[in-house]
């Protein structure tokens, strides 16, 4: 069975940092495309960070400099560094995983900025 569990989320002032954890089993890890994502209330999930295989990472222009996305094969984990978090940083963090038409999502952790 596989899944993708994220931790790491909570409430923390506007500036502050946070580091979140994707923990995956039931796949291949080192194998897999990993993202993280974001979604608001009523708005559309939206990609945060990307990982390939290879380390190579790409990030959403809002959180370019700020954040900082990581995997650790060997622990089958992805992480994601929120660095200068914003009031508009808030949403639920969703992870994903995906290697040509397979893709998992996990159930999300939130995070909240505000003083």
């Amino acid at each position: 069975q596989v899944q993708l569990v994220e931790s790491g989320g909570g409430l923390v002032q506007p500036g502050g940092s946070l580091r979140l954890s994707c923990a995956a089993s039931g796949i291949t890890f080192g194998l897999y495309d990993m993202q993280w994502y974001r979604q608001t209330p009523g708005n559309e999930r939206e990609l945060v960070a990307g990982i390939t295989p290879r380390g190579t990472t790409n990030y959403a222009d809002s959180v370019k400099g700020r954040f900082a996305i990581s995997r650790d094969d060997a622990k089958k984990t992805m992480y994601l560094h929120l660095n200068s978090l914003k009031v508009e940083d808030t949403a639920v963090y969703y992870c994903n995983g995906r290697r040509g038409a397979l893709q998992y999502w996990g159930k999300g952790t939130l995070v909240t900025v505000s003083s």
